[in-house]
């Protein structure tokens, strides 16, 4: 919402800035990243809608050396808090990113950071990814949201949570009122969208896809669950569901698994069309 992204925005600056470093390190080697931000948001304060490619051209005479792609995205990813404007995530069609400086689009810059030590934010996420994934480990909780330092956070409710051990010793923390199902409880054959937090919210991910194909999770890969774990890969052509299991199906699973892929072409299909094909176990 538009208040956590005011409240929770400048928590997140030195990961930001961390990971586009990382990313470019020697493109930016010299470059006073202070400067840098000053010229960019001098640049965009008319609040007219720009690209990455747009802001990094503009900046790209005075600052030559880093190149356009690490010039935009250190500017647009870390350096100004940005939103991407509507029109965004169109349905069945491509809309290119625009972005415009938070503090334009919802009338006041980002909360600073609490002076006083404490982390509000820390607590706020905490609560919030335990009520989507719990019970998860404090690493399962930062692999999730790529912040260091939530020990504190964690210390701070620790009160207020319970706590369970994996089958590897690892403390679980939840919130004492969410669900947990009995273990027993069916997983209906579910369909995954690419980068789905469902695999990439935590740093243990064996709980939910086997060690061989974890490279699933960061290639791209549209996966299915069969009974709670990733067992197959998923696309489309045309209006058909092509579906890859990852090892052998019995039976009873490939006939759901086939029924959820004829739900998925017909909602993904501008015509009538229920195509699925499931084919022979990958490699």
């Amino acid at each position: 919402t538009a208040a956590d992204a005011l409240a929770w925005r400048s928590r997140h600056d030195a990961m930001l800035r961390q990971r586009v470093i990382a990313v470019y390190r020697g493109e930016l080697d010299g470059t006073d990243l202070g400067e840098l931000a000053a010229a960019g948001r001098a640049l965009m304060a008319d609040g007219e809608p720009r690209t990455m490619p747009d802001v990094a051209r503009a900046l790209a005479g005075r600052w030559p050396k880093p190149g356009t792609r690490a010039l935009g995205e250190i500017l647009v990813a870390a350096l100004v808090p940005m939103v991407q404007v509507p029109p965004r995530g169109l349905w069945r069609t491509k809309g290119g990113a625009r972005n415009v400086p938070l503090a334009h689009w919802l009338g006041r810059e980002a909360d600073p950071l609490p002076s006083d030590g404490s982390d509000p934010v820390g607590q706020a996420l905490l609560r919030r990814y335990l009520a989507a994934y719990g019970p998860a480990a404090s690493a399962d909780l930062r692999a999730w949201c790529g912040l260091a330092g939530l020990p504190a956070a964690v210390s701070a409710i620790r009160e207020e949570l319970v706590s369970f051990r994996d089958e590897r010793g690892r403390e679980l923390l939840d919130l004492p009122d969410a669900p947990r199902p009995d273990p027993d409880t069916p997983a209906p054959v579910r369909f995954l969208p690419a980068f789905d937090n469902a695999i990439l919210g935590y740093h243990d991910r064996g709980r939910i896809i086997d060690d061989q194909h974890r490279g699933l999770s960061v290639a791209g890969e549209r996966v299915v669950l069969v009974n709670g774990r990733v067992a197959a890969t998923w696309r489309t052509e045309s209006s058909t569901v092509t579906i890859t299991p990852l090892t052998r199906l019995s039976a009873s699973d490939r006939t759901a698994v086939a029924e959820e892929g004829r739900q998925m072409a017909l909602f993904l299909s501008d015509k009538e069309s229920d195509g699925v094909r499931v084919g022979a176990p990958a490699g």
